[in-house]
């Protein structure tokens, strides 16, 4: 775990890849520059986020597999994928495809459940099926099992002049070890770790009523904490299972005072939502507080936090909404100045 005298082993960040609607071409470009920028600044991975009906990156497999030519060291990730959205069978094709073409770097995340706005967007997405479709962790352990090559065709063998295989192809070996599971819940972190996943763990987590202190208070860091823990002690790994935090952080070591007074406002607009769970009666979800500062008032912030102590490797969260040299400054300052910091090695 990263203390003062255990170095962090990986840093990596994650964006949303934003882009005008009317115009997406520029952002586009500019996402595969960023990654482009990780990759020469040493960063171990560059993860995108995954929307959809909004102006944020809908196909980060497209996005890698376009990064996968203009880079060659970086891994690249999602966090998250919501497999919801997704079939499956075309879902491990695909993977395993950029995959190779990456030369195996891909390290995709995935969660489960119905997709955002499921009642606007069913009919679309499965208009014949939508109510019998199912999206539990099974729709990943189907994922899994095509990704790890076991047969899911009852036909293999010729027909005609073509051969056919049982299981999906093509099949990149290794993949199916680098799969993360974005838990928010303490039952999905103990499934991800019963399956042997990997675990994305982010600045959102959903608690529950049991969490809450003797004080009123809702400490995130404690609650992600035993978490981490439940994960670890569920896993075949046990302490050895890839854990990774994904926290908003924003150094400022070379920003301008007009891009520190941007970030300050952004980190003061947010910080409300972190005072207590957010959604409907009983504990919704629970974010937590941005991490803004110096790279030595970033450190400082991350040591004194209790799950940032239990992991070995961190994606932080790029802001949303800023522009393109804000994101250059910030990775620049992360890889410069706080990897060295938290004791991280670029491209170690």
């Amino acid at each position: 775990m990263p203390t003062p005298d255990v170095p962090l082993e990986k840093l990596g960040f994650l964006t949303l890849g934003l882009f005008d609607g009317d115009d997406p071409g520029p952002g586009m470009e500019s996402t595969l520059e960023v990654i482009e920028l990780g990759e020469q600044l040493g960063f171990d991975s560059a993860y995108l986020r995954h929307r959809h009906f909004q102006t944020g990156i809908s196909s980060p497999i497209a996005i890698m597999a376009a990064a996968s030519q203009r880079t060659s060291t970086i891994a690249m990730g999602t966090a998250v994928t919501p497999l919801g959205w997704e079939n499956p069978l075309r879902m491990a094709e695909d993977l395993a495809t950029v995959d190779i073409l990456s030369g195996g770097r891909l390290e995709p995340g995935f969660s489960v459940g119905p997709p955002i706005h499921w009642d606007d967007v069913k009919g679309a997405l499965y208009p014949d099926t939508a109510d019998t479709e199912d999206l539990t962790y099974e729709r990943v352990a189907r994922l899994l099992r095509m990704i790890r090559g076991e047969a899911v065709s009852t036909f293999s063998g010729t027909a005609g002049f073509e051969e056919f295989s049982a299981r999906v192809e093509p099949h990149s070996p290794g993949l199916g070890d680098r799969i993360w599971y974005g838990a928010g819940s303490g039952r999905s972190t103990r499934w991800a770790a019963e399956q042997g996943l990997n675990l994305l763990t982010s600045n959102i987590i959903k608690p529950e009523q049991s969490d809450l202190e003797t004080d009123g208070r809702w400490d995130f860091a404690a609650i992600q904490q035993r978490q981490i823990a439940l994960f670890k002690a569920h896993h075949p790994d046990g302490d050895a299972a890839r854990v990774s935090q994904g926290l908003v952080v924003i150094p400022t070591d070379s920003a301008t005072p007009e891009q520190r007074a941007k970030y300050e406002a952004y980190v003061e607009k947010r910080t409300p939502r972190t005072a207590a769970p957010m959604g409907p009666p009983g504990p919704g979800l629970l974010a937590a507080p941005d991490v803004l500062g110096t790279a030595e008032e970033v450190a400082e912030k991350l040591y004194a936090d209790a799950a940032f102590r239990e992991v070995r490797e961190v994606v932080f969260a790029l802001p949303f909404t800023f522009e393109h040299e804000d994101y250059v400054q910030i990775l620049t300052d992360m890889a410069t100045k706080l990897g060295p910091a938290l004791g991280w090695k670029p491209g170690a």
